[in-house]
């Protein structure tokens, strides 16, 4: 079984140099991936505004330019995010951060996309919520054509493209990993047809039904006319930490936890887990170095019971 972290932006409080050391450690300690969330923004509670499922001011570092920072401090873990909100992004402005994100780390990005949640950020940077669904699977293909064509055409409800060129492409192409995240039917199917792999948000329905998702999902590549035995799949441990869950936050403190909930993943079929390292630093480690001893013992249990 693959072993993923999820990035913790607050480490930035320590300074650059923490967070190189950090990476730079994940990456000696033997994991396979390296993610980080993506929001621009957050919004606070206002009238009228669904309430936030995090605080407004938590820090969350723009996922390129950390993703950037990151490949030039490590060697061999893959990069990724968890996940980009792709429709309330440009699409070939993102084709091209990827390109050169893949180029620089030499062939080492994964790109996680989903729709997101929050109305009120596609808002800020002036983008539709309500269509986005539709245009996250128009996105998808600019980038491939974006990654893959030269010269570049792409027609489409909401974007077009012609005739142009983009250098860099990455070393991989338009095989550049695309996987999907999210829950819903619609994702479910986005991941079968165009995607190469799914993450599941940890809950307790992943962990009663996670075997059904991954089955849907292989069933709508199989109607797409794809392989299903080529996808992959990843959760989460544990869910995302949130105000007044008290479990949440003393998670990673147990290890018996941590271990059963990743091979419980691993009977429902799937062949990575994320711990994710915000958990950790709420649950005691508060510095880089306790972060780095609490990840190495839980990678090193999870090694020895899962392999």
């Amino acid at each position: 079984m693959k072993l993923a972290v999820e990035f913790p932006s607050v480490v930035y409080r320590e300074g650059p140099e923490a967070v190189a050391r950090l990476a730079g450690a994940m990456d000696e300690i033997g994991f396979d991936q390296l993610d980080i969330f993506d929001h621009v923004v957050m919004g606070h509670d206002t009238q009228g505004r669904e309430k936030n499922r995090y605080p407004a001011k938590m820090p969350i570092m723009e996922a390129f330019a950390t993703l950037g920072y990151v490949a030039a401090c490590t060697s061999r873990i893959g990069l990724g995010t968890e996940v980009l909100v792709l429709p309330q992004r440009d699409p070939v402005l993102t084709a091209k951060q990827a390109s050169t994100l893949d180029t620089l780390s030499g062939g080492r990005l994964r790109l996680g996309l989903g729709v997101g949640w929050q109305e009120s950020e596609y808002e800020a940077l002036g983008q539709d919520f309500r269509n986005r669904g539709r245009r996250m699977d128009e996105a998808i293909a600019v980038l491939r054509a974006c990654w893959g064509q030269d010269p570049i055409d792409f027609e489409g409800e909401f974007y077009r493209v012609e005739a142009m060129a983009m250098e860099p492409k990455p070393p991989r192409g338009a095989d550049l990993p695309i996987w999907i995240g999210g829950h819903s039917e619609a994702a479910l199917r986005r991941a079968g047809r165009y995607g190469d792999g799914w993450m599941g948000v940890a809950s307790e329905e992943l962990f009663e039904n996670g075997d059904q998702a991954i089955a849907s999902i292989r069933c709508y590549a199989d109607r797409a006319g794809r392989d299903p035995e080529t996808l992959e799949f990843q959760a989460q441990v544990s869910p995302p930490p949130r105000p007044g869950n008290e479990s949440d936050r003393t998670f990673y403190t147990e290890p018996d936890r941590v271990a059963e909930a990743a091979a419980k993943l691993g009977e429902l079929g799937f062949d990575s887990v994320a711990l994710n390292l915000t958990g950790l630093f709420l649950a005691g480690a508060r510095s880089v170095d306790a972060m780095i001893d609490g990840a190495g013992a839980l990678h090193d249990r999870l090694r020895a019971e899962l392999g």
